[in-house]
């Protein structure tokens, strides 16, 4: 079992990362391995829609897109971790998982994703969504925890302080595991679930 933990802040040490390694520390205890990819403090452009990825199977854009690429195939789960900007997600990790999953042409299918989110005081459940719907899209099943996945703080380390925010972290965590674990016995059990071809309609002819 393998997690992908991005980290969406630009600062590699600041509150994202404190909520992503409260995480970190559960799947240690229940034997899940991870992996931290910093993302919000690098240069990724966003998406151009050129469609080079459909004949080639990378993203024309040779940055931390390609690098995740193989990494996100491997892996069992993803944790995606953000701070809150104007009720939305650090618009460099929006850019970095619109090429990341438009980019990658595997099935994504149940593997489990997660996000993560980290504010002040308000735009967390927006934000929340937001993320959610890059997992929905790719039949990719939601962890959830007690609460929605969000933590407060403002200033660096300032999340420490918020315990609930914390012990949602961690039974998020928990429950992830659990999760990936069930679906690797039901994978193994009854394989997964039938897909048909891909019908698509579009509504102005």
């Amino acid at each position: 079992m393998k997690v992908l933990l991005i980290n969406g802040s630009p600062h590699a040490k600041g509150n994202t990362y404190l909520a992503l390694q409260e995480m970190e520390q559960v799947f240690a205890a229940e034997g899940v391995e991870t992996e931290l990819i910093h993302v919000g403090n690098k240069d990724i452009r966003g998406c151009i829609a050129c469609k080079s990825c459909r004949e080639k199977g990378v993203c024309v854009f040779k940055d931390l897109v390609n690098e995740t690429a193989p990494k996100f195939e491997a892996c069992d789960g993803l944790v995606v971790g953000t701070p809150v900007y104007y009720a939305s997600a650090n618009a460099t990790l929006i850019a970095f998982l619109d090429r990341l999953f438009y980019s990658t042409g595997f099935d994504k299918t149940m593997k489990v994703g997660a996000s993560v989110v980290v504010a002040r005081r308000g735009g967390l459940s927006a934000t929340f969504d937001e993320l959610n719907k890059y997992f929905t899209i790719s039949g990719m099943p939601v962890a959830s925890s007690q609460y929605w996945n969000s933590v407060h703080g403002r200033t660096q380390g300032e999340a420490s302080q918020d315990g609930e925010g914390l012990q949602t972290m961690r039974t998020l965590a928990r429950n992830m595991s659990f999760l990936m674990k069930s679906i690797a016995l039901g994978k193994e059990a009854y394989g997964l679930p039938e897909k048909e071809a891909s019908e698509m309609t579009s509504f102005i002819r």
